[in-house]
């Protein structure tokens, strides 16, 4: 089981080492720079901690939680590392089956340490890809890490209802199937955008064979189809990756 304290505090250090330049822009992340991207993290540690201390049973909008900063300010590494240490405290004290709200499924605690762990993953290579690095995810972390995602995207209305106007998708088999460490996974696209999902291999009208970083970053559209090996449709597959990002 991936231990989602180290990896928080192991891809915050990873990331407050690429600071030094806070308004290289982020290629993924249109319209945003690197001091966007560490304003925008620090934001969400200091809401994640809000929501586990007050035990919130209903959404509470991150925008409505002080991160400490004046308005139009940006945070910095110490800011983005104090707010994550604290973050990653209040969660080590709580039981991680403590009811609260989640946006995925679960509505337990321990959700939100998963979720935060790859939200700090993906941006992580954000920030190395605008660095011109390449970026490394261990092979059993991706796989995790593709797993949450296909699990919580059901529940990203934001998403869904873009994958919902998508004609002729609602059906379709996709496979996904880590070449490196043990993951397959085959979902299939619902009517409503969202998906149904289960471990293993089933025949599908596309399928991806990679390594498991390489899956991880596809579906969270940080890296093209292109160079990838692609059996079946892959035009199917690449209309639904374009739009299902989260």
């Amino acid at each position: 089981m991936t231990d989602y304290f180290a990896l928080i505090e192991n891809e915050t250090a990873r990331l407050a080492e690429l600071t030094t330049a806070p308004e290289t822009p982020l290629p993924t992340c249109p319209g945003w720079t690197l001091a966007d991207l560490i304003t925008h993290l620090g934001t969400l540690h200091r809401w994640v901690t809000h929501l586990v201390t007050t035990r919130a049973q209903e959404p509470v909008r991150s925008r409505d939680v002080p991160n400490g900063l004046a308005e139009g300010e940006h945070g910095d590494h110490a800011w983005l590392t104090s707010g994550m240490a604290e973050m990653v405290r209040t969660l080590r004290a709580t039981d991680p089956d403590t009811p609260l709200w989640t946006w995925g499924p679960g509505g337990r605690a321990g959700w939100w340490a998963r979720r935060m762990a790859y939200e700090l993953v993906v941006h992580r290579v954000d920030a190395e890809l605008a660095a011109g690095l390449e970026p490394v995810v261990e092979p059993a972390v991706a796989a995790d890490g593709v797993e949450e995602f296909l699990g919580n995207l059901s529940s990203a209305g934001w998403v869904t209802r873009r994958l919902a106007a998508l004609d002729g998708m609602a059906g379709a088999t996709f496979h996904l199937h880590a070449t490196d460490t043990p993951g397959e996974w085959t979902f299939v696209p619902a009517a409503d955008g969202g998906i149904s999902w289960e471990r293993g291999r089933a025949k599908g009208d596309a399928a991806v064979p990679a390594p498991a970083a390489d899956l991880l970053l596809l579906v969270y559209g940080r890296r093209p189809a292109d160079g990838l090996t692609v059996h079946g449709d892959r035009a199917l597959l690449e209309r639904w990756l374009r739009t299902a990002t989260l």
